[in-house]
């Protein structure tokens, strides 16, 4: 089940959570019992499903047309139109209606803060912050001269400083994992 959402994914590079990412996002669903998310980035719609099958409700923000109109096709596919709602708009322009047990965030990188900072006023007392992609690729922990093209290296800074300023914040008690592609998960305090 779902491999057909991952084999699409590989085939036409859509960038999709890794499995040892999936794994930790899941699990952590099943920790901290959540039953609401609002995910940042659906893409082709499969970390919103795999979600949705938990029994989690997902609200789930999209600006590309096609993405979006890909992932409604495979939310129907999967019979989750009831528990998930997919949004054609950039995240930065969304205000919710409702509060939520998860934040995921797996949209553009060099976002991570300012989606943070927009979102988590919607998040519930205990709630989670889970972010992906913050080692991109490896690339975090390259020292910036190697790395060759400028808009990557101002983009992998971006998500250093993000990183830096996310332990600090003292409303959330933040850890780091390298599952998948690295990923932070912050507990409202």
């Amino acid at each position: 089940m779902f491999e057909d959402l991952k084999e699409y994914a590989k085939e036409n590079s859509v960038p999709i959570i890794k499995d040892e990412g999936l794994v930790f996002l899941l699990d952590s669903i099943k920790k901290y019992n959540v039953k609401s998310c609002l995910e940042v980035g659906t893409a082709i719609g499969y970390s919103a499903i795999r979600m949705a099958s938990l029994g989690v409700g997902v609200t789930t923000l999209e600006r590309s047309i096609d993405s979006y109109n890909l992932a409604l096709k495979n939310i129907k596919k999967y019979d989750l139109e009831n528990k998930i709602e997919a949004v054609l708009i950039d995240a930065l322009e969304y205000t919710p209606t409702k509060t939520f047990d998860l934040i995921f965030i797996d949209a553009a990188k060099a976002q991570n803060k300012k989606f943070f900072l927009r979102f988590t006023p919607f998040l519930n007392p205990h709630g989670i912050v889970i972010v992906d992609n913050l080692n991109f690729h490896g690339l975090t922990d390259e020292d910036p001269m190697n790395i060759k093209s400028k808009n990557l290296r101002s983009l992998v800074r971006k998500i250093n400083e993000f990183k830096e300023w996310l332990k600090d914040e003292e409303n959330y008690k933040t850890s780091f994992v390298d599952n998948g592609d690295g990923m932070s998960i912050s507990i409202k305090l």
